[in-house]
């Protein structure tokens, strides 16, 4: 009979789950105020993108929608690229506070060549969720401190022209799907009839559909709000009017936009539909919104970015592995990887050290044999010019000699002279 090593079999562990009855009241049943004492005492955080050209009433719609003056200054039509402008502001109503993040699109749609239009929003949205991966990556972890500034909703603000999409909006709207919820909006839709609203709606909506954008849909599995959400799913997108604007109407004060044939009442629903998309993304839908961008959006990009840096919940063959075992691995390759490259650059250094003194050894070679050249020179010129100084000297004692001759024949023809007188 074989022997069973019991150290290497596995263990599996089943755990039965029994219902049971209490005899009396225990207290867990006041978890959910618990859990709402905790929430409310924290607060909450909410992150708007707003995307549209400019000029579409993007900040006067934040201002409505929060019944408050975000005080944001005009943008310019003149700037070369886009860039995203992000501000932070604190609001509280009753004993509920919200961090509110509105980040702008400024110069959207402003270019001549708007291929690169949405690059800026991609590398924003992925900046936020990358800083979030980091601080949760940390060691020391402080994620109940920390700001949470990745995007939780995307209003994009579509130009009211009547004639469907512009190609710049499907393209940035299909490159957003995946990292952010989208929520088309039809921006100033006081500017067309309602007959052509409820055509252009439709083909916002054929095109979003033909084109494969997927738009944020309002969940319908919770029996408290599958009714109302099911409602507004039909009426997207949703066409909104904003305004800063009180104007009185009978007994009351409004928000409003005047016109010489009428006034256009910003929470009147015959009007326009922005008290439902205040409702849909205030009052009913923000946690899902917050939710769904965690676990959905998000888990995405750290499945892509733990991807990349080579982690995986399985190996090779298929075989569950852990982050450890993996982390470990990693470790190894990029140590054998510094090494072999160590080796590589050593390998180089000393090749480079051999070719230079190679070079060194034929400059010094070159150097000598230039040197000896000079010595015979110097050696061939020494020579020569010590054979004209010998010439020289010679030349001066025959001059001197010749000199000495010449004196010596005169003196003595004097001499001869004298006696013949």
């Amino acid at each position: 009979m074989a022997a069973i090593d019991v150290e290497t079999m596995p263990i599996k562990v089943e755990t039965a789950m029994r219902t049971l009855k209490l005899s009396g009241h225990v207290g867990f049943d006041s978890l959910p105020d618990q859990l709402v004492n905790k929430s409310v005492q924290n607060g909450f955080v909410f992150n708007i993108l707003c995307i549209g050209e400019t000029g579409l009433g993007k900040s006067t719609l934040m201002d409505s929608l929060f019944n408050t003056n975000f005080e944001s200054s005009p943008s310019p039509h003149n700037l070369p690229t886009v860039k995203l402008k992000a501000h932070t502001y604190e609001l509280q109503e009753s004993s509920v506070r919200l961090k509110l993040t509105i980040c702008d699109t400024v110069g959207y749609g402003d270019q001549v060549n708007k291929d690169d239009s949405f690059k800026a929003v991609v590398d924003y949205i992925d900046a936020q969720f990358e800083a979030y991966l980091q601080e949760e990556l940390k060691i020391k972890r402080s994620l109940p401190t920390y700001h949470d500034s990745r995007l939780h909703v995307c209003l994009y603000f579509i130009c009211p022209t009547g004639h469907g999409l512009k190609s710049i909006d499907l393209v940035c709207m299909k490159k957003l799907d995946t990292k952010v919820n989208i929520i088309p909006i039809i921006a100033k839709a006081d500017t067309i009839s309602k007959t052509e609203l409820q055509k252009f709606k439709s083909k916002i909506m054929q095109e979003l559909q033909s084109n494969g954008v997927e738009i944020y849909q309002f969940p319908t599995d919770d029996e408290s709000v599958s009714e109302v959400n099911t409602s507004m799913n039909s009426h997207i997108p949703f066409a909104v009017v904003g305004s800063t604007d009180f104007v009185k109407i009978g007994n009351k004060t409004v928000r409003a936009r005047q016109y010489p044939w009428g006034t256009v009442q910003v929470e009147n629903e015959s009007h326009c539909d922005f008290v439902k998309l205040r409702e849909m993304l205030i009052r009913t839908n923000m946690e899902d919104m917050r939710e769904k961008t965690h676990a959905r959006h998000y888990e995405l990009y750290r499945r892509r970015r733990l991807a990349q840096m080579g982690f995986s919940d399985v190996d090779a063959h298929n075989k569950p592995v852990s982050f450890q075992q993996t982390f470990e691995q990693k470790r190894s390759a990029h140590l054998a990887e510094l090494q072999l490259k160590e080796d590589e650059m050593r390998q180089m250094f000393v090749q480079r050290v051999k070719e230079k003194e190679a070079e060194l050894k034929e400059a010094e070679k070159e150097l000598h044999a230039k040197f000896d050249k000079l010595k015979k020179d110097h050696t061939e010129e020494k020579k020569r010019l010590e054979e004209l100084r010998k010439k020289i000297e010679d030349d001066t004692i025959e001059f001197n000699r010749r000199k000495q001759q010449t004196q010596h024949s005169h003196h003595t023809l004097t001499l001869g002279k004298s006696k013949k007188k």
